[in-house]
């Protein structure tokens, strides 16, 4: 997942710097809900990693 948002982070960047600002907004944003998306999944299977102990 952390991945994914690297990828659309150089994404991102790289429209920014060709002049794509739509594309580099849309990368952006998608990045940005990836990275929560992950950041959820990472505590929950560490909440349920402690709850067997």
């Amino acid at each position: 997942m952390i991945r994914w948002t690297v990828i659309l982070l150089v994404v991102a960047l790289i429209a920014a710097v060709l002049g794509f600002g739509g594309i580099a907004a849309s990368a952006a944003g998608l990045a940005k809900i990836v990275f929560y998306i992950a950041i959820v999944l990472f505590l929950l299977s560490l909440i349920a990693g402690r709850s067997k102990i």
